[in-house]
């Protein structure tokens, strides 16, 4: 048994009686795989055809220039009409489309900020964004528009009415710093950048117009910044003739404006969205129209079974690419009444989004390992106190979900009577990929695992020369057939396109990340290959040990770092998060230190255990290992501007030093 294969349920098979009638095994599902894969051009246009085109397509797939590829040439579409036109026509005109909740509550805890908006009401709001863009500021086709917005409605109205006269959306987390927003409006030269004077985090006013200001200092291709009043505050600066509030720029005009939705080549640019490397400056993924749509739209309807009375949540962050996928054009492209929340996860209790689960009956659930993990450390009676009887369906997506935290969620939030998934997918691929899916047929669950590749994708895990490695052995994710949603290039540099992405492996498309194939076909993805500690020689990835620190029963949650060290190169470092109630003694980290000896092997166990009571993340809640990295270290910290809590990180400083000088 290979020391991937230790920590790994691979059998560990769960039927579930609400999905027995949709349930197929596994060699039926991996037959109807197979076929979807030989015939790929028909089986995606079979999808194709099931939404609007103004006008169909002369070929599926042109693959004359690789990596290159474009899907549906010669088709036209426009994503705004997909989005809320063609449900105005149709008995959804009145259906409730966006339920939106701020953060801010009122002494007993309920929402004092709720907006409801219907199909109608979402495709007037559109149209009069849309024609303030174009006919106030002169946004036409191809334009970039730069969006730096908090999660209000008016976040996804200004990307439909940006879509619908052809331009591009370039949409920044606005969380991030003034010189990263600067960097991605420089590279994706906007025009226009729309904001907001601020939003409520934790109880705490967030501040966006200032940011925006001094990202424009080195940004000269701006000419117009247009501010939305979510606060309401009266010492917003604006700079005469260039700054407009969005109330104002749209006071001309007409409450029923009508503009026509232009007719876009399927290649058509859709929207760019930057990532962060290891190295270098962020990459612009460019991702287009038709493909894109096709690629959701499927996944939609796989994955999340989305029906007519389902109430969906997906608790992303626009700002990310799961947002822009499963938030802004997915739900709506099914006509679906989706869930959208503001602020923390945990404010101002921990079961802020248990109490949003049972106000709205949400159905269908879309979050992140670490929001799990989080909420574990919580303990159980937080969901408890709700009822989450109507979830049907729950997917997780961002990172791996490791075992336990999964089967912590099937019992707490699913009642063990819920379909359960955890997605696989990247910015780069531009919608899901890798996933149970309930919507098509439920093959069994495993805990901890992504699934099998969806229908039309083909997806393989090979060694260090493109080779497939046999079940349970640790290699690359790689995909080796073209598909709908992914990316086109980067954005003015097809060059680092090609060399990211279709060098290392030539002919497939290389993920980037670690995974396993088990014996059955599901993917186990473990992490990022380049998150992988180094000891002796040995290549361990940060999510296998995070993994087995987690599966014992004190710990809630785990971040593990390598640190340089003379003989063995690199040893781990762990930060713990223990469980309410558990105290972090010697005697417990002892017995964590054995517990990943014995759950990984000897090569694994920490170099040291640090008991903290919170990790550094970002506000989507991915951990910030390169933090920790620098404090155990003492090298600087760095950008910490998408940084939730800053006291995490001076937690993590004194729990080092106090166990540095114990040891010394």
């Amino acid at each position: 048994m290979s020391l991937e294969e230790k920590n790994l349920p691979f059998d560990e098979y769960v039927y579930n009686d609400k999905w027995r009638s949709r349930t197929i095994d596994v060699k039926t599902y991996w037959e109807y795989h197979k076929r979807s894969i030989e015939n790929l051009e028909e089986f995606w246009a079979s999808i194709a055809r099931e939404l609007e085109w103004f006008r169909p397509w002369d070929r599926v797939l042109d693959a004359s220039n690789p990596p290159f590829y474009k899907w549906f040439v010669g088709g036209e579409l426009n994503l705004s009409y997909l989005a809320v036109d063609r449900h105005v026509k149709t008995w959804r005109k009145n259906k409730l489309a966006l339920i939106w909740e701020g953060e801010p509550v009122d002494q007993a805890g309920y929402p004092t900020d709720r907006r409801k908006l219907t199909y109608y009401d979402l495709w007037r709001e559109v149209n009069r964004a849309a024609c303030m863009l174009h006919c106030n500021f002169g946004i036409k086709k191809g334009d970039r528009v730069t969006l730096y917005m908090p999660m209000i409605p008016e976040l996804p109205i200004a990307m439909y009415a940006a879509w619908r006269i052809g331009a591009i959306t370039n949409v920044v987390f606005s969380g991030f710093s003034a010189d990263a927003l600067a960097d991605r409006i420089n590279d994706s030269q906007s025009r226009l950048v729309i904001t907001a004077d601020g939003f409520w985090r934790r109880g705490k006013v967030v501040r966006l117009k200032e940011v925006v200001d001094k990202a424009l200092e080195k940004a000269p291709s701006v000419e117009n910044v247009i501010v939305y009043r979510r606060l309401g505050l009266n010492d917003v600066p604006m700079t005469e003739g260039r700054d407009w509030f969005w109330d104002r720029a749209m006071a001309g005009v007409p409450h029923n404006a009508y503009v026509e939705p232009e007719r876009l080549e399927s290649t058509h640019p859709s929207y760019i969205l930057y990532t962060s490397g290891t190295t270098g400056k962020p990459k612009g993924i460019v991702h287009d129209t038709g493909g894109w749509a096709v690629h959701i739209y499927a996944t939609m309807k796989w994955v999340f079974d989305l029906k007519d009375d389902d109430i969906y949540w997906c608790t992303a962050d626009i700002g990310w690419v799961t947002g822009h996928s499963y938030i802004v054009l997915g739900p709506m492209l099914m006509g679906a009444t989706e869930v959208m929340y503001e602020g923390a996860p945990d404010f101002p209790q921990p079961d802020r989004w248990w109490a949003i689960i049972e106000r709205y009956g949400v159905t269908v659930l879309y979050t992140s390992p670490t929001a799990i993990r989080t909420f574990m450390r919580f303990g159980e009676e937080w969901p408890r106190k709700h009822d989450l009887s109507t979830l049907r369906i729950i997917h997780s997506v961002g990172e791996p979900i490791n075992p336990e935290a999964w089967r912590w969620a099937y019992r707490n939030l699913g009642y063990q009577n819920v379909a359960f998934g955890s997605t696989w997918w990247m910015t780069e691929t531009g919608g899901i990929v890798i996933s149970h899916a309930p919507g098509l047929y439920l093959v069994p669950m495993k805990p901890g695992t992504n699934g099998p590749p969806l229908p039309g994708f083909e997806v393989d895990v090979v060694d260090e020369n493109g080779n497939p490695v046999p079940p349970g052995v640790k290699g690359y994710l790689v995909i080796k057939k073209p598909y709908p949603g992914m990316l086109h290039t980067i954005w003015g540099d097809p060059e680092r396109y090609v060399k990211t992405f279709w060098s290392r492996f030539p002919g497939v498309f290389y993920a980037g990340d670690y995974a396993i194939k088990d014996r059955d076909g599901y993917i186990w993805v473990l992490g990022r290959a380049d998150e992988v500690i180094k000891v002796a020689g040995h290549r361990l990835g940060t999510y296998e040990l995070e993994s087995a620190l987690i599966s014992h029963p004190t710990v809630a949650e785990a971040a593990v770092i390598g640190i340089p060290d003379p003989i063995k190169g690199e040893v781990p470092m762990a930060f713990v998060v223990l469980k309410q109630g558990v105290a972090g003694t010697d005697e417990l980290r002892k017995e964590l230190r054995q517990h990943i000896r014995n759950t990984v092997g000897p090569i694994a166990e920490p170099g040291q255990i640090y008991f903290v009571t919170k990790l550094p993340k970002t506000r989507s809640g991915k951990i910030m290992r390169r933090l920790l990295r620098a404090v155990a270290t003492g090298a600087p910290l760095g950008d910490v501007t998408t940084l939730e809590d800053e006291t995490s990180v001076e937690e993590a400083k004194k729990a080092y030093e106090e166990l540095k000088k114990e040891v010394s």
